[in-house]
C-alpha cells in the first residue's frame, strides 16, 4: 500500500508593479539628465580625456625625450654620493640640496634636487649626474611630489587646468564632478533596454542602421568603460578645489588621512607631506643616511631629503610606487646617524592606502606601463562615447531645435517616498559637489525655459 504526501509546491515571485511602474516612470528623468550632461558637460569631459590620454602616455614620451639626462653610460663602480652630490651642487652653488634620488637600475643617472631662489612654487632643479664619473649630464625643472620633468609637467598642467591657473581648474572639477553620474545614468538606461538576446548588451549590433546602429555602439563601449570612468571620477575630485576641499575633509573626520612619520628627535619631527626641505649642515654623509636606511631593510629607489631645519632628520623614503609598492620611511638623526623613527606601509590605515593606490593608479604609476595602456584605452573609451553622443544628437537636431528627450512630467508618476529620498540624495550630492550643484539648477531652469517655449509655439 503506497501514501501520497502533498508537497508545497516553491511559489513564484510575481514581479512587483509598482517598481516596475517607478522605472517607467524614473527612466524618462534620467534619460533627460543624461542627455542635458551629455550635451553641456561632453566637452569638458572631451577635454579632459584628450589631455587625460596625453598624460599617460607622457611618462613614455619623458623617457624619450631626456634620455640623454635620464642614462649615462654604465661603468665599474660607483662613486660615493656625497661626490656625486658635490658636483650637482657646483652646478648652481646658490642652491641648497633639498634631496637626492640615487641612481638604481646600472644605466641610469642620480637626481639631486637643488631649491633654486625663483622657480615656481613646488618646482626644483632636478640635476642628473652619473654615478660612475660624477659629471653632470644635464639640468632640468622638476615639478611637484611626482618629480615630473617639463615635458610630463607641462601636459600635467594642461591636463589639470588648461594652463589657465586656478579658474582653468574648475574645468576639471566640472568633468571630474558629472563623468560618474553620465556614466551611471547610461549603465541604467542600458541594461534596463529591451533587447531579445543578452550578448546585445555588450557587443555592438552590426546589422543595425543608422541611429539605431549608433546608439548599439555607443551603450557597448561605455559598458566596457563605465567601471574605469566612475574610477577616473571619484579620484580626480580628489585633486579639484572645491569637492577636493570636501573630499579631505571627510577623509579628516573619518581618520582616513595619511600617517606621518614620528621621530624620537623632539620637536624636530619629519612628516610625510616633506615640505620645502633645505641642505643645512649635518655631522654625518649622504652615504651614511642610506646605510642607515638600508640596515633597515629600505631599499630602492629611494629619496633621500635633507634637514629642513638645523638639527632636524635626514627623511628617506622608499619611492617605488609599481605594484607591489615600497613606501616605508625612516627619519635618521643627522648627528649621530641613528635612525630616530619609522613609518611602514603596512601599518598605514586601509582607507589610506586605497587613496594612494588609487591617485597613483590615476597617474598611471601603480601598474607601470600597463597601467598607462589602460587608462589611454578608457580615455579613448571616453571619447567615443563622446563622438556617438553628439552624432545621436546631431541626426535628430535639424528640424526638432535641442531635440530633448520626450515624456516631461512622467515623474509625477514616481511613488513620492522614492522621489522625496532621491530629492535628498540630489541636494547631499550637490553639496558636496558644488560645480556639480550649481550646473543641475541650470539644467533645471533651461528644461523649464524649454518646455515653456515648446507650449508657447503649441498655442500658436
Amino acid at each position: 500500500m503506497t501514501s501520497s504526501v502533498d508537497v508545497p509546491s516553491t511559489p513564484v515571485k510575481e514581479p512587483d508593479p509598482q517598481r516596475g511602474a517607478n522605472w517607467a516612470a524614473l527612466r524618462p528623468l534620467v534619460l533627460r539628465l543624461h542627455f542635458y550632461a551629455g550635451l553641456l558637460i561632453a566637452p569638458f569631459l572631451l577635454v579632459a580625456a584628450i589631455t587625460g590620454l596625453l598624460y599617460a602616455a607622457s611618462f613614455q614620451i619623458e623617457k624619450v625625450v631626456y634620455q640623454h639626462e635620464l642614462t649615462a653610460p654604465v661603468g665599474q663602480s660607483r662613486l660615493p654620493l656625497a661626490q656625486q652630490v658635490a658636483a650637482a651642487r657646483a652646478v648652481q652653488p646658490q642652491a641648497k640640496v633639498s634631496s637626492v634620488q640615487p641612481a638604481v637600475e646600472a644605466d641610469r643617472t642620480t637626481r639631486v634636487l637643488l631649491d633654486v631662489p625663483g622657480l615656481a612654487e613646488s618646482t626644483k632643479l632636478a640635476v642628473f649626474v652619473d654615478p660612475y664619473t660624477a659629471q653632470v649630464r644635464g639640468s632640468l625643472e622638476s615639478y611637484g611630489s611626482s618629480g615630473a620633468l617639463p615635458v610630463r609637467a607641462w601636459i600635467s598642467h594642461l591636463h589639470r587646468q588648461l594652463h589657465l591657473g586656478e579658474p582653468g581648474r574648475l574645468y576639471s572639477e566640472l568633468a571630474a564632478s558629472w563623468l560618474w553620474a553620465v556614466a551611471l545614468g547610461g549603465l541604467l538606461l542600458w541594461v534596463t533596454r529591451r533587447r531579445r538576446e543578452r550578448r546585445r548588451l555588450i557587443l555592438p549590433e552590426r546589422e543595425l542602421a543608422g541611429s539605431r546602429r549608433i546608439l548599439s555602439w555607443h551603450g557597448s563601449v561605455g559598458l566596457w568603460v563605465v567601471l574605469g570612468l566612475i574610477f577616473l571620477s571619484a579620484t580626480g575630485l580628489t585633486w579639484s578645489k572645491y569637492a577636493g576641499a570636501n573630499v579631505d575633509e571627510l577623509r579628516s573626520a573619518l581618520g582616513w588621512t595619511t600617517p606621518a612619520i614620528a621621530t624620537s628627535g623632539g620637536d624636530h619631527a619629519a612628516h610625510t607631506s616633506g615640505g620645502h626641505q633645505h641642505g643645512t649642515t649635518a655631522a654625518i654623509s649622504a652615504d651614511q643616511v642610506a646605510q642607515a636606511a638600508a640596515s633597515k631593510g629600505l631599499s630602492g629607489p629611494l629619496e633621500i631629503v635633507w634637514p629642513t631645519e638645523a638639527g632636524g632628520p635626514y627623511l628617506v623614503k622608499e619611492i617605488d610606487k609599481q605594484w607591489p609598492v615600497r613606501l616605508d620611511q625612516m627619519a635618521v638623526n643627522a648627528t649621530t646617524g641613528q635612525v630616530s623613527g619609522e613609518l611602514r606601509f603596512a601599518d598605514y590605515p586601509l582607507a589610506a592606502k586605497l587613496t594612494r593606490w588609487g591617485i597613483d593608479a590615476h597617474m598611471g604609476l601603480l601598474f607601470g606601463l600597463v597601467n598607462q595602456i589602460l587608462l589611454m584605452g578608457v580615455a579613448a573609451g571616453l571619447i567615443t562615447l563622446i563622438v556617438l553622443g553628439y552624432r545621436m544628437w546631431w541626426r535628430r537636431r535639424p528640424t526638432r531645435g535641442l531635440a530633448v528627450p520626450p515624456a516631461r512630467g512622467a515623474w509625477r508618476h514616481v511613488n513620492r517616498v522614492m522621489l522625496g529620498a532621491l530629492a535628498l540624495v540630489a541636494a547631499g550630492v550637490g553639496v558636496f559637489l558644488p560645480l556639480m550643484g550649481v550646473s543641475l539648477i541650470a539644467f533645471l531652469v533651461l528644461d523649464v525655459l524649454l518646455g515653456r517655449r515648446s507650449q508657447v509655439m503649441r498655442s500658436r
